[in-house]
């Protein structure tokens, strides 16, 4: 698979260092980090509270973009995913996303050059 995309990590802000740790170990050249609110399907809840809890609660997470190789993501989303695994709600979420293409605006350069 050749090409560039877009890896999202959205996890808990705990788990920022050992994201950037492995995000680093991967050789990924940047990252861009934010932190976000939000909740997935248990609604912000404890996993021995999901059934009792019927409204949203929105708690703090981060969100992680990085941009690579298409060729790269099996591997990396691999390691991210170790990473951050618990086995418990919460762990967080992968999302990828192809893109058409990638400008650094400084040099002009276009696709994996603009990496």
């Amino acid at each position: 698979m050749s090409g560039l995309s877009r890896i999202e990590v959205i996890c808990d802000m705990g788990k920022f260092t050992a994201l950037k740790k492995t995000l680093s170990e991967l050789k990924v050249g940047g990252m861009t980090f934010t932190q976000v609110l939000g909740c997935g399907v248990e609604k912000g809840t404890k996993e021995y509270e999901v059934d009792e809890n019927y409204e949203m609660e929105l708690l703090p997470k981060i969100q992680v973009s990085v941009t690579v190789q298409s060729d790269r993501v099996d591997e990396i989303t691999d390691k991210v995913a170790k990473a951050l695994y618990t086995g418990h709600i919460g762990d967080g979420k992968i999302f990828v996303y192809r893109l058409d293409n990638v400008i650094r605006v400084r040099t002009g350069d276009q696709g994996e050059q603009a990496l």
